[in-house]
């Protein structure tokens, strides 16, 4: 499915304009509880929202949970809507995605997540406007979905939004805080996809260009935030999105989730926090214990890369590169100052990983290895 795509500076603009020709009258507005207005969306979104009918739907839940997101069905199909419009950060746009991909449905979202072969139609048209440089999701085909504290992932080409509008300038509002947890994500998402074995050579090329743009232009976001390092941002997470929507992401997302879920740490903060450990893990990879059909050399290879695009001689300054910049950012560490205290949960994090989402990760791992990449960096 081919992607509309409008990026640049006050590109909000576009939308009145893009729904006219759409034929929408009746919006479906998915908004955040406090970033729609404090982004300055709303007050651009002004007279459009003087003009056409809308229902807003307010994301309130932390993740995109599976009964509030049925909850929005409901809305979505007592609203009449024509068009989903979804302004803000990596849940808000999760949410719309999977509140427009279920409604489509003719099963239920529950054996939607069951069986991905019974998955067929498309929803309304879907328009994507990112307030944050994070999760990319406005590029992607997936949408996370949770259902207690089980993680599903939806994959269908019919989730990928109609339309994306990137405007850097919604993102100025960002604290250094939310400018650094979701573009350290952009960074981790950017190394992911050039190791995945779902990687080839378009992903690659969307993952150096968001890594260069990343190593330019992060710390200067968080820090000294300017016109010039939010653009950068706001492509490099554009292009992140496009590259792991090929690619899909490896062992640190993989990890991060139970993270999220069970300790409330930051989604980016989780990622980024075994990123250098995988990246010395999958280094000494082996044809024994290799993934990837390409080969142990092609994975040493593409990782050899990450070191020139961050500036590294080896792979221990790589690790260190990556330490610095998340500490430079403001970010942890280490396990034990985000609150997991104990080798206990260390385990419990082992054990609630995915097994399945570790297989796109170009060396196997296995709970052992696992586990002791986690009390490398508690």
């Amino acid at each position: 499915m081919k992607q509309t795509e409008f990026f640049g500076e006050g590109s909000i603009t576009q939308l009145k304009q893009l729904l006219y020709d759409m034929g929408a009258k009746r919006i479906f507005l998915v908004t955040g509880k406090n970033s729609f207005e404090k982004s300055g969306a709303k007050a651009a979104m002004n007279d459009l929202l003087n003009e056409l009918t809308v229902k807003r739907y307010e994301v309130i839940s932390e993740c995109p949970d599976l009964e509030f997101i049925k909850a929005g069905m409901n809305d979505l199909r007592l609203a009449e809507c024509d068009a989903v419009v979804a302004v803000g950060g990596g849940n808000v746009i999760d949410t719309a995605k999977a509140v427009n991909f279920f409604s489509s449905q003719s099963i239920t979202p529950e054996e939607c997540i069951r069986s991905v072969s019974n998955i067929k139609g498309k929803g309304l048209p879907l328009v994507a406007i990112p307030t944050t440089s994070g999760s990319g999701s406005e590029a992607t085909h997936f949408a996370v979905v949770y259902s207690g504290d089980v993680k599903h992932s939806l994959a269908a080409e019919s989730i990928l939004p109609d339309v994306a509008i990137v405007d850097p300038e919604l993102t100025y509002s960002l604290s250094p805080y939310q400018t650094a947890v979701s573009g350290i994500d952009v960074f981790c998402q950017a190394i992911e996809s050039a190791w995945a074995t779902g990687s080839n050579d378009e992903s690659r090329k969307y993952s150096r260009e968001s890594l260069t743009l990343i190593m330019r232009s992060f710390i200067s976001a968080v820090k000294m935030s300017s016109a010039e390092s939010r653009r950068d941002m706001s492509l490099a997470s554009n292009l992140a999105g496009k590259a792991i929507n090929i690619s899909k992401t490896t062992a640190p997302h993989a990890v991060s989730y139970s993270m999220t879920r069970m300790f409330g740490i930051p989604h980016g903060q989780a990622v980024c926090i075994t990123l250098g450990e995988f990246l010395k893990f999958n280094y000494e990879v082996n044809s024994a214990d290799c993934n990837d059909s390409r080969g142990a050399a092609h994975v040493k290879c593409t990782i050899e890369e990450i070191f020139k695009l961050t500036g590294s001689s080896d792979v221990n300054d790589c690790m260190e590169k990556i330490k610095s910049l998340i500490r430079s950012a403001g970010l942890k560490t280490n396990l034990r100052d985000l609150g997991i205290d104990s080798t206990d949960k260390l385990e419990l994090i082992a054990r609630s990983t995915n097994a399945e989402r570790l297989s796109n990760n170009p060396r196997k791992i296995t709970q052992e290895a696992l586990l002791e990449i986690l009390k490398n960096v508690y």
